[in-house]
């Protein structure tokens, strides 16, 4: 039987895949996300398992606004958001991937602008090239969005190499990540320093798993 898009729902449903051990409680979930979302109509939530939630509102807006406040986590576990476009199954979704805000410390002064610092986080992963440059300064330090593989590991910095010769490193600062996170399908415990480093409370072999990274060279040119 066809079905046509004007016979499905006009909700506005995000999909929630929370990456945790624990068994989810739909009502501890609605109780910590009503306040931190501000709906005015509220929202629904149902599990479809696999500790996936869904989460129906009535207000396109609301959930945008959602998205621009991501990354989120319950009981500081990550939380990965997808908007669902009611054309595919739950089951089918990935949800490998999160958006999450890095900091670059230690670029030279001359060099500290928007892009170049877009170039520095291709490293990492897909970079946001709709954040403003309002957002980005961090006076020490410039800060990007970048989408990230979950499943891969964590990059720690990059090497970059200046005309004149001389090498320098910056290193990379993951903002707002939780407690857990998974990497190359292993859960690891990690607390965030006040400057939102990490330290991975793991042993050291699964240590450079998460922080192992390749120092190829980004070549920095004058007048950028």
């Amino acid at each position: 039987m066809p079905l046509r898009k004007e016979r499905s729902s006009a909700k506005f449903i995000i999909v929630a895949k929370f990456l945790t051990s624990k068994a989810l409680n739909i009502d501890a979930i609605i109780r910590t996300f009503n306040p931190l979302w501000h709906t005015i109509n509220g929202f629904k939530a149902r599990s479809v398992g696999d500790d996936v939630i869904l989460f129906v509102f009535d207000d396109e807006e609301k959930v945008e606004k959602i998205f621009r406040g991501k990354p989120w986590s319950f009981d500081k576990h990550l939380v990965v958001l997808k908007k669902y476009e009611k054309h595919s199954p739950v089951y089918t979704l990935s949800f490998s991937k999160v958006f999450i805000w890095v900091q670059i410390h230690d670029i030279p002064v001359r060099f500290r602008n928007k892009k170049v610092a877009e170039d520095l986080g291709t490293v990492i992963g897909e970079v946001a090239k709709t954040t403003k440059l309002a957002e980005m300064e961090g006076g020490s330090f410039i800060r990007i969005q970048v989408r990230i593989d979950i499943t891969l590991p964590l990059c720690q910095g990059k090497i970059i190499a200046l005309e004149e010769g001389s090498e320098d490193w910056v290193k990379f600062k993951f903002e707002r990540l939780p407690n857990i996170f998974y990497c190359v399908g292993v859960s690891i415990t990690v607390t965030r320093t006040a400057t939102y480093g990490l330290i991975a409370m793991v042993p050291s072999m699964i240590r450079s798993m998460v922080f192992g990274f390749m120092p190829h060279l980004l070549q920095i040119h004058g007048g950028r």
